[in-house]
């Protein structure tokens, strides 16, 4: 499980560095967005909305990057995972509900990593849980031990 860890670390650093650009890019050039995700609607794509989308992104970005640092933080870990439940949310229902980011390159990337990340967390929690309440190994603050 310890390598496992270590793998998924590694790629929410990833992640976060990749998020950082895109919320780079989301304040200098608001096109961005209409052409890469929201192209369905591009109209409905302003300064505003990129901003927000910017924030959004960023506050995302902080939350992975201090999970790979302290994955062992079961708060933590939740509220990381629930970052990639509202990504794989927004994502598809802009495609599939609102029809504003149709299913590009721009927009299956997120749902993508989004999904298989959510899986990733599913796993080690659901491995976790399992380990903890057979061995009885865990503390009472309920960090996830290797």
């Amino acid at each position: 499980m310890g390598r496992f860890l270590n793998v998924l670390r590694s790629w929410l650093v990833m992640v976060s560095v990749i998020a950082m650009g895109n919320t780079i890019q989301s304040f200098r050039d608001h096109s961005f967005l209409s052409e890469k995700l929201y192209t369905g609607t591009p109209e409905f794509v302003n300064g505003l909305q990129a901003r927000t989308f910017g924030i959004w992104t960023l506050l995302t970005s902080i939350i992975r990057c201090a999970c790979a640092v302290d994955i062992q933080n079961k708060t933590l870990y939740h509220i990381t995972l629930w970052t990639f439940v509202l990504a794989l949310g927004h994502f598809m229902s802009e495609a599939f509900i609102y029809k504003t980011a149709p299913l590009t390159i721009g927009v299956m990337a997120p749902l993508i990593v989004a999904g298989k990340k959510f899986s990733n967390f599913i796993i080690i929690f659901l491995e976790n849980s399992e380990i903890c309440r057979i061995s009885g190994l865990c503390h009472s603050t309920g960090v996830y031990s290797e």
